[in-house]
């Protein structure tokens, strides 16, 4: 069998490539060259010689700690960048090459000085709403007591006629009428003001009541602006309230109310003359705060925008690396443990570009021992590997998708280019619509180049990746539109009326007595 299928003529796309089983003695000083080396050519697949070895038992597995931490701090930048809405720089950055050691040492520094400058900021940041909440607070809580004072003075002509000559007066007045009485009360009327989120103002209220048994007044306005919560970055719209009370069982009730829903708490004067004061001195803290946190995003914003410029890099060399020392897990160490055994599966064709490889990588690395490579015999069936280009790989993609063909079969994706967008053309069927996805196609051909060394979306990518697909499929759909008599679902007899006519008369007149029932 294996020598009528050495016999068989080459099929190039036809057929899958013919694999060869090899063995790889690579000297320790130059393995993660020759790895990364073959890495970059992708001919090779290399056989796990440590299966029975947990990954917490293989020789590199420190380096591949070293990367995932790496990978976690690369992330954290990432998204630190995203949240400034910064945009990394699409341009190649004249820097010389760094290594992982020095990365590493780069990283770590830079994480430090993010954290600390997040930690500084963050705090500023509680500084300032909490004394933008208490200007809100003053404001709103002014007008209030300004409010309730009035109606106390208007209503005590009254209370002292209708109300005070009752002798039963103690027992069923209400709070804020103990409180107007002239004579001297030993509990006197009091208030806490403060300010929490719209969204739990009511159930607030609702709480407020019933922990005091309706013994107490509710107050509240809209702040008036959105405060910005420094862990979300959201813009939160708050309630401002007052809380009219006597007693101080009633005022420790009300704080823990406060504090289970999350409610800031604020000390406003009664005296109102102070208020105005009070306010300069706040909003004056509110200018130097909001001058400090603007000179902070700046110096923030400029760290990160050094890190954006080279964190693609960054990104691609700690994944390479990974993924080097993944691969050299694979490897086993020989008996005189200096040498490196590996194995794999590589077509025939790309023989002798890995050992340029190989010959490449023992040069660079200044070993004094040679790679060996050579040819062995397997027992198990080989991979199977099918040599694509960019018309086919999108097609290879599809057929993959259902199944991979077994070895040295006939490749389904070369008969895939046809039959595909044939089928979608006789289902979509519209040269109106056929012309437009042919223009859309040669848009992304045009700017193949220039596109293809952008990060695009997930959908544009999917587009940008199936333009030769989308090219047939106009093609297609625009011959079986022609066809159909189609242009944007409008009939349009191009080659004059349908052929499919009867040419009996008496068929004829049954299909006029049909239609016209």
């Amino acid at each position: 069998m294996e020598k009528f299928i050495d016999n068989l003529p080459p099929m190039d796309l036809m057929r899958s490539e013919k694999m060869t089983f090899v063995q790889l003695i690579i000297p320790a000083e130059s393995a993660h060259r020759a790895v990364s080396y073959l890495g970059e050519l992708g001919l090779l697949q290399f056989r796990d010689l440590n299966a029975d070895k947990s990954p917490f038992q293989r020789t590199f597995v420190n380096q591949v700690k070293r990367c995932a931490e790496m990978s976690r701090k690369l992330r954290f930048f990432k998204d630190q960048v995203n949240k400034a809405g910064l945009m990394s720089s699409s341009r190649t950055l004249l820097q010389p090459d760094i290594d992982l050691e020095d990365l590493e040492v780069h990283l770590a520094e830079h994480e430090h000085e993010l954290i600390e400058m997040n930690s500084n900021s963050d705090k500023l940041r509680q500084s300032y709403n909490e004394l933008l909440e208490f200007k809100i607070v003053l404001q709103k809580a002014c007008g209030f007591l300004i409010s309730s004072h009035g109606r106390a003075v208007s209503g005590e002509i009254e209370l002292q006629d209708n109300v005070y000559s009752n002798d039963d007066y103690i027992e069923t007045a209400s709070l804020l009428e103990q409180e107007m009485r002239p004579q001297p009360s030993t509990s006197g009327l009091r208030f806490i003001s403060g300010i929490i989120c719209k969204s739990k103002a009511l159930r607030f209220e609702r709480m407020l009541f019933r922990a005091t048994r309706g013994n107490m007044f509710f107050n509240q306005a809209p702040a008036g602006e959105q405060i910005m919560d420094p862990i979300t970055t959201e813009m939160i719209e708050k309630t401002v309230f007052v809380v009219f009370f006597s007693g101080e069982q009633a005022r420790t009730k009300i704080l823990k109310i406060c504090e289970a829903f999350g409610a800031n708490c604020y000390p406003v004067p009664e005296d109102i003359s102070k208020h105005g004061q009070i306010t300069r001195e706040v909003t004056s803290r509110l200018t130097d705060l909001e001058a400090t946190l603007d000179a902070g995003i700046r110096h923030r914003n400029k760290a990160l925008s050094s890190i954006a410029d080279h964190l693609a890099k960054w990104m691609d060399l700690v994944r390479r690396e990974k993924a080097v020392y993944d691969t050299l897990n694979m490897l086993n160490f020989d008996v005189t443990k200096k040498c490196l055994v590996g194995e794999g599966w590589c077509p025939m064709i790309a023989k002798t570009q890995m050992q340029e490889a190989l010959q490449r990588a023992t040069f660079d690395s200044n070993s004094q021992v040679g790679i060996i490579f050579h040819q062995m015999d397997a027992v198990e069936s080989p991979p199977t590997y099918f040599k694509t280009n960019t018309f086919t790989n999108p097609y290879q993609e599809i057929v993959d998708a259902y199944g991979v063909a077994r070895y040295q079969e006939a490749n389904p994706a070369v008969y895939t280019t046809v039959v595909f967008p044939f089928l979608f053309a006789m289902m979509f069927g519209d040269w109106g619509h056929g012309i437009c996805l042919l223009l859309g196609a040669l848009i992304l051909i045009a700017h193949e180049n220039k596109l293809s060394t952008q990060k695009l979306g997930s959908f544009m990518e999917m587009l940008f990746g199936g333009r030769y697909v989308i090219l047939l499929m106009s093609l297609f759909s625009i011959y079986c539109g022609l066809i159909y008599n189609e242009f944007f679902s409008v009939p349009f007899h191009i080659f004059g009326p349908s052929a499919f006519r009867c040419r009996d008369t008496s068929c004829r007149c049954v299909l006029f007595l049909s239609w016209s029932l």
